[in-house]
């Protein structure tokens, strides 16, 4: 094969490819980033990586690999049909939004099941501004990763001034003390703050050993909120 014969082919099967693949994505539909679940993300990466190979295949190889791309798509086009009619194959491949934080309490069980840790979780509030635990009434997080958080109803924003409110003093930031049973030790060492101070709030709140809290968060008005772990 010359240099013009092959530079044919490569802009023949580049042509093809791009044709095919634009048709299939609009049969597919279209997501936001944002929505897109793990398994729109993985079937994505699949169409991609089969549509760059067809662009670097020739004869009866390209083929092959063009229909594999159709029937691919074909596929997930079935798929998203059962979804839309069956709700129960939703739930197998996407799962179900799960309540990680209700009444301003961490649900233990619910984490372990979703498979979030602790930091992860306070990251996903702090993207949403929002920086303490008992101010949310429900945290769910979304079958696609997103995590939507309802407030409790007197920790909706308003703006001070508009209503002559003095400004509150807030004396310490919202700083994990404990997680996972085990103290945070250089956070005590910031505020000066010391493991018998822990562990009196520890005994004001009724928790016996530091093993048994999931969490606990300084506040602002320097107490602590603690989350045990749920047997």
């Amino acid at each position: 094969m010359d240099k013009t014969d092959f530079l044919y082919e490569a802009l023949l099967s580049t042509t093809a490819s791009f044709i095919v693949l634009l048709i299939l994505t609009r049969l597919l539909g279209k997501k936001q980033m944002s929505q897109l679940t793990f398994f729109n993300y993985i079937t994505g990466i699949t169409i991609g990586s089969i549509a760059a190979n067809v662009v670097t295949l020739e004869g009866e190889l390209f083929i092959h690999t063009l229909v594999g791309l159709i029937w691919w798509c074909l596929l997930t086009y079935i798929v998203d049909v059962l979804v839309l009619k069956l709700p129960k194959v939703r739930v197998i491949l996407d799962g179900e939004p799960a309540i990680i934080i209700k009444k301003g309490k961490i649900q233990y069980k619910a984490l372990k099941m979703v498979r979030l840790d602790i930091d992860n979780l306070l990251t996903m509030m702090r993207e949403k501004d929002v920086f303490l635990i008992t101010d949310i009434d429900y945290a769910i997080l979304e079958s696609n990763g997103e995590l939507t958080i309802f407030k409790k109803a007197e920790k909706h924003n308003t703006i001070r001034e508009d209503f002559n409110l003095p400004n509150e003093l807030q004396v310490y930031i919202p700083t994990q003390i404990i997680i996972n049973g085990l103290i945070v030790k250089s956070n005590l060492e910031e505020f000066n703050l010391t493991y018998d101070w822990v562990y009196d709030q520890l005994n004001k709140n009724g928790v016996d050993k530091i093993a048994d809290v999931l969490y606990a968060e300084l506040q602002p008005d320097g107490s602590l909120h603690i989350d045990v772990i749920e047997n």
